[in-house]
């Protein structure tokens, strides 16, 4: 990787990604890709962006030219709950918007990361210790979007050789941009209300486990995959990746070790719980420790103290 574009770059992980990639390759080499929401601050001055509408080919060409982009990390897409409000806009975004990507990237042999996530199985899917390779049939249209992209970038790999890659990325828990309309949510809005208000209610029902992953870590994994041996690598896209399983109560009791006053109560919101009921409690992740070494560093109360750190001195 020397020329890097990353679309969707004001997003939960591309904000964050975008910042660590220019560290890494320099400033001037990891261009911002941006649509409607410009960026701010030290993502806006540090380094180069552009708009970048996935769904527009000849706008992703026009800056893929311009700056001689060889990778391209792919994070511009409708989350769960909002795909299921719009799931024609879904579609569009998250199919024909990763279409486009692929074939500029054919067109300039770029290399592309794209995300999956575990909205791409179902509640036909073994829930617990849910495998690399198994059955897909989610209920969603994100998640059938996100089956299509494994589908599509598999396809792209082996009728182009585009070298193609992904994680089935777990929810995303970050202290630096707020969610975007995810299932998952819950997991990172329960940090700011306990350093708020010291309570929170929460939208999904006591029990209800899901895999989660602390932000420097769904990073670190996204750029290991990249930077990894291609010869080692038998999936290459949609790896089954976690840090940790958790559910509601499990996340209170460990903000409640560093805030003891800390109370939560329950308004179920039945859309998002239809969803989550569909997702796997815990994945297998071993495939992606075997062929490219994942090794996540954040545990839950790791990441809760982390969190409540800095977000102390954020928001007091």
């Amino acid at each position: 990787m020397t020329k890097i574009l990353v679309t969707g770059a004001v997003g939960q992980i591309g904000s964050e990604l975008t910042m660590e990639l220019r560290e890494r390759y320099g400033n001037e080499n990891v261009v911002a890709g941006v649509h409607r929401t410009q960026p701010e601050g030290e993502l806006k001055d540090s380094g180069p962006h552009e708009t970048v509408d996935c769904t527009d080919t000849e706008q992703i060409k026009r800056v893929v030219e311009k700056y001689n982009i060889d990778t391209i990390y792919h994070l511009a897409a409708i989350l769960s709950a909002v795909a299921e409000e719009k799931p024609h806009l879904a579609w569009k975004v998250n199919i024909d918007g990763l279409y486009n990507v692929l074939e500029v990237a054919r067109e300039f042999d770029c290399a592309v990361f794209t995300p999956s996530s575990i909205g791409a199985f179902g509640k036909s899917t073994p829930l617990d210790n849910t495998p690399q390779d198994t059955i897909q049939r989610p209920s969603t249209m994100y998640g059938v979007t996100k089956v299509s992209g494994e589908l599509l970038c598999d396809y792209y790999y082996k009728r182009f050789g585009v070298d193609t890659r992904g994680l089935r990325y777990p929810g995303i828990i970050s202290n630096v941009t707020l969610p975007g309309g995810g299932t998952t949510d819950y997991a990172v809005e329960i940090y700011y209300e306990a350093i708020k208000n010291g309570k929170y209610t929460c939208n999904l029902k006591k029990g209800t486990f899901l895999d989660m992953m602390y932000m420097p870590d769904a990073i670190k994994g996204a750029i290991d995959l990249m930077e990894a041996d291609g010869n080692s690598l038998t999936h290459r896209n949609a790896f089954n990746v976690t840090a940790m399983s958790f559910e509601p109560e499990m996340i209170a009791e460990s903000i409640k070790k560093f805030i003891p006053e800390f109370t939560m109560d329950y308004d179920v919101d039945p859309v998002k719980q239809e969803i989550a009921d569909s997702w796997p409690n815990k994945m297998d992740d071993s495939a992606a420790r075997q062929e490219w070494g994942w090794d996540p560093q954040y545990d839950l109360d790791a990441m809760t103290k982390d969190m409540i750190k800095v977000l102390r001195k954020r928001l007091k």
